[in-house]
Order: C-alpha cells, then structure tokens, then sequence
C-alpha cells in the first residue's frame, strides 16, 4: 500500500516538473565603452525605477538578436551593429510556474545618441561608479564577469523582487 502512495506521489511529482510552461524568453543588451557603461532608469512596467541594460521580451518570428537589437533602439534610441552574446540568466520567481530566460549581450558598436524613451531614461556610468543599489540584486554578482568580457551562465531564485534565495553563476 505504502509503495503505491509512493509511486502516486513520485508519478504526480514528475508530471508537475514536466508541466511547467516554456521559459519566457528576454534579451538585456548592455552598451559598454572602455571606461564607462549606458544603463537604462526603467520609467514603468516592469523593475520600474530600477537602472538596468536595454532589452525586452522576444516576439515572435524573430531571433534573439534581433530583439536585443530592435529593444536597445526603443529604449535608448541607439542602433546596435554587432553584438556579443555574454551568457544567459534563469530566473525564477516563487509563485511563478513560468522561469524568465534572459540572454544577455555586451557591444561597443553603435551609431547614435542616447535619447530617452517612454520606457527608459539612460545615463553613462563609470566601470568604478555602476548604481549597484538601485539594480537587481543579482547585477552585482555578475557584472564583474560582464565586464572582464567573461561568458556566463547563472541561475537566480527569488522571493519577490528583492531577496535571492539561491543562485549559482557558472563562468564558460
């Protein structure tokens, strides 16, 4: 009898795991010059009055890097020419069944002023002065590899907006 609420239990537990929805995929493009770095004061939605990369949901029938590249010139009115792409994030937020697929990009050519947007209000920032505080929490502990040009890949678990309540970076 107890083998068979086991096989239920495990049964159930696997079929949870393999139900959850598809991965929402983002881009985060972070335009970088060698002594300073363009970031985004986000305006509305979503990390509202959070200082962050440029990017966005990827819509459909259209690839990643296209994305970055359409989200960078909405936000911040920049074209981006080539990109470099650094590593991805997953991030999971407790509540949500859906993880947050983040692929995140650096580049130093673009043609073009940063202008501010409905979305975002950019500002350059010193490598040595990046507004850590008003960021993601998570930002910090992976900035250091964005900005040796170091590939990455990193897993974020939170409780809210605020609170990691596990992670792991894996620097390629």
């Amino acid at each position: 009898e107890s083998s068979t609420c086991c096989v239920f239990i495990c049964t159930r537990s696997m079929s949870m795991a393999v139900s959850r929805p598809a991965n929402k995929l983002f881009t985060l493009l972070f335009v970088l010059e060698p002594t300073r770095m363009l970031l985004g004061l986000k305006k509305r939605g979503f990390a509202v009055g959070r200082w962050n990369g440029f990017g966005g949901k990827v819509q459909p029938n259209e690839t990643i890097e296209e994305a970055a590249k359409r989200e960078t010139e909405e936000e911040c009115g920049l074209i981006v020419s080539e990109l470099d792409k650094v590593g991805t994030l997953i991030f999971e937020f407790v509540g949500e069944p859906q993880l947050l697929e983040v692929h995140v990009f650096r580049t130093e050519q673009y043609s073009g002023v940063p202008t501010e947007s409905e979305e975002m209000r950019p500002q350059w920032f010193d490598h040595a002065d990046i507004p850590f505080k008003s960021m993601w929490p998570d930002d910090q502990l992976w900035f250091p590899l964005l900005l040796s040009k170091k590939y990455f890949d990193g897993y974020f678990k939170f409780e809210g907006h605020d609170k990691i309540l596990d992670y792991t970076i894996t620097e390629k």
